[in-house]
């Protein structure tokens, strides 16, 4: 289920491969070299500063760091002297030495940003020497020169960081991953120094086939709700290989619906202390590259004894609501574990084609599932919800995994239909589990009102493009406010600039034993309980059920690490996000590579000092034109007009503009693409 939007995100349609790339300058090799940098600007903070806080090491041009603070959006200057050796991405706990000139110093390391770093080893003189591929990251003196040093020279490796000697850091070779320039070395480099893995442990392994040999016990039937008899079916992308969840609809003899939302039973079979379980702590996720999927768990049972498929029992952990058949109102709930068995595999367009036609297999069941969805996202919106629909970009590539075309793949009802019954199970079961009744603790999925700062951001983008007239309420946006400004966009290009700078203004969701409602969605209870194949937090919240449904309570000593592996679960999707948009990046650099000097449609995504930031239109692949390649004129950038303005011209370039760009050049080892000008075509209507 690569490109399933049912289960990647909260927000409908969000983060459906959507290629807001990262900003990147074009670093130097060598952070420490400096020139005298540029005050930091922090005239428009307002709000108290602390003089200590912690915040992310971020490195600039020539190994400058800053450090902002979250609430105020202060930003510190951290000259290397005052770094302790902080690396770009690193948590640090920064000291203000002077809030005019805006410097401070780094008074403890909290947290690497990696625990390993990929990049190339190559000879210098009698050392060998560690390059990362990241221009951010400082060149690393390789410790032992041993014979796996050696003997790979040139070669992509992972490297652990180890002490430094003044200013020069040391690291040991873990790891060689292979050729650079080859998909399977770079799409392997980009897990590794994530900290993820495609093989598992020969532990695990064995496991997962000795359960995948058993099959499902014959002891365990009885003990369950056996719903073979109901109209069931999976709806899912074509491609998909493992199926989590089912739908059933039956009519009950008043006329009204019996829905079921099954949800593959992965904590029955992946059980506390197991190895099994361990391995899936570890991972906590799924990973989603261009390429390939780095499973949670061993295929086995994430394709085969747990996944979904057609005309086999299995065993689901089941959401049943008894629907008004009109309205859509939840009359009745139940909770438990099911035996199922699906009539039927959809994939969403074959599900499509009937809705449209009118006709076909499970038609009735199918439409009515698809008119009461849509009740419910109305109610959604109605309560403040905020729609992030957006087309899928997909590359084609050949079979040494090279990028050669680009597929548009327009999100289509029946994916929404399935998102939205998801959910509702999402929704009910947290619910239930933040009754007293419940198991006294639950595992929610919370998303915060957006950082001042970022609003006060969002607000400067809108107004200039011409939404001067925004009302705010207890310092946000109202999400109907955002919702019509959506609406209102007079293209799809312009819809998808301002859909991507709501995105960045908002707070990151997470998991968390403490409720705070889903901003995003409008709810006010929200968990994760539908993809427990390859998000490890659902098989802790199947777990909390089933404690719920025994009138059981968390033991005392668990809650500790529930709370943990909250905590941990939220960081390492941060990192499987990490390593999908990096190899999405990397697709899109390697595609734009052969096609140097080939003119595309562009849309302005981001402006600043250097240069305007532009995607293509088709690929969204970004780069940025520099300042000098927009025309014969002196170009600035002014930030209060949030435009790019030539002196003698006058010409403008702002966010969503659409210009006609040319490819100039590519670096696939820092992940960089060089557009110039051609020609600029018709503005987008402002408002």
């Amino acid at each position: 289920m690569q490109n399933d939007p049912k289960n990647r995100s909260d927000l409908p349609g969000k983060n459906q491969r959507v290629f807001q790339t990262h900003k990147k300058n074009d670093f130097l090799k060598k952070p420490f070299e400096s020139r005298p940098p540029r005050p930091v600007d922090n005239s428009s903070v307002t709000g108290d500063v602390p003089d200590n806080f912690e915040g992310m090491f971020k490195v600039g041009k020539n190994g400058i760091g800053y450090v902002t603070h979250k609430d105020s959006g202060f930003a510190v200057m951290v000259n290397p002297q005052h770094s302790m050796h902080s690396i770009n991405g690193d948590r640090v706990a920064i000291k203000i030495l002077d809030k005019k000139t805006g410097t401070g110093e780094v008074t403890q390391i909290i947290k690497r940003g990696k625990n390993a770093y990929a990049g190339i080893i190559e000879a210098r003189g009698n050392d060998i020497w560690f390059v990362s591929g990241d221009g951010r990251e400082p060149e690393m003196r390789v410790e032992p020169v041993n014979g796996l040093a050696k003997d790979n020279l040139k070669k992509k490796v992972l490297v652990k960081l180890g002490a430094w000697i003044g200013d020069i850091p040391t690291c040991e070779v873990i790891q060689i991953i292979g050729t650079p320039g080859e998909n399977d070395t770079e799409m392997n480099a980009i897990v590794l120094e994530k900290g993820f893995d495609g093989a598992f442990p020969q532990a695990v392994t064995d496991e997962a086939n000795t359960l995948h040999g058993s099959g499902i016990p014959t002891d365990e039937i009885p003990k369950r709700r056996d719903m073979r008899d109901v109209t069931t079916f999976t709806i899912d992308p074509v491609d998909a290989k493992d199926y989590d969840d089912a739908l059933s609809f039956k009519i009950l003899d008043d006329g009204n619906y019996e829905i079921g939302i099954h949800i593959a039973d992965v904590s029955f079979y992946v059980t506390p202390g197991s190895a099994l379980d361990d391995e899936a702590k570890e991972r906590t996720t799924s990973v989603y590259l261009v390429d390939r999927v780095i499973p949670m768990l061993p295929e086995v049972l994430s394709n085969e004894l747990c996944s979904i498929r057609q005309d086999e029992d299995k065993l689901a952990f089941s959401c049943i609501f008894n629907i008004e058949k009109e309205t859509g109102k939840v009359l009745d709930t139940w909770y438990g574990r099911t035996i199922i068995k699906s009539n039927k595999r959809f994939s969403y367009e074959a599900a499509q084609e009937i809705i449209t036609a009118g006709s076909g297999l499970f038609y009735d069941e199918l439409k009515e599932l698809m008119r009461i969805s849509k009740i419910y996202t109305q109610e959604r919106y109605n309560h403040g919800a905020i729609s992030m629909d957006t087309d899928e970009v997909r590359f084609i590539l050949d079979e040494k995994g090279t990028p050669i075309r680009v597929m548009i793949k327009t999100r289509i009802v029946s994916m929404r239909m399935i998102e939205e019954w998801m959910l509702m199970a999402n929704k009910y079961v947290a619910m239930k589990l933040s009754e007293k009744t419940s198991a006294g603790l639950a595992v929610y999925r919370v998303h915060d009102k957006p950082a001042p700062d970022r609003v006060e951001d969002l607000l400067v983008f809108l107004k200039s493009i011409g939404y001067t007239h925004i009302k705010t309420e207890k310092g946000i946006i109202p999400p109907r406010e955002l919702q019509k400004i959506l609406d209102e966009a007079a293209t799809d290009d312009a819809r998808d600039t301002i859909q991507g700078s709501i995105v960045r203004s908002m707070a990151k969701a997470i998991y968390s034993t403490t409720n705070i409602g889903h901003f995003g969605l409008a709810f006010s209870y929200y968990t994760h309980f539908t993809s427990p194949i390859r998000r490890y937090p659902d098989v802790m919240v199947h777990r909390l059920l089933q404690l719920t449904l025994d009138h059981e309570k968390v033991a005392p000593e668990d809650v500790g690490e529930y709370m943990r592996m909250c905590e941990y679960s939220s960081a390492r999707e941060k990192d499987a996000q990490d390593a999908e948009r990096e190899s999405i990046k990397y697709k899109q650099v390697e595609y734009m590579s052969t096609r140097v000097g080939n003119i595309y449609d562009g849309i302005i995504t981001g402006l600043g000092k250097f240069g305007v930031y532009v995607a293509e239109k088709e690929s969204k692949s970004e780069g940025m034109i520099r300042l000098m390649d927009l025309g014969n004129d002196y170009f600035a950038y002014d930030e209060k007009r949030a435009a790019i303005v030539g002196k003698a011209s006058k010409k403008e370039f702002r966010f969503g503009d659409r210009i006609k760009i040319k490819v100039k050049e590519t670096n696939l080892e820092k992940r960089t693409i060089d557009y110039v000008l051609v020609t600029e075509t018709k503005k987008e209507e402002s408002k």
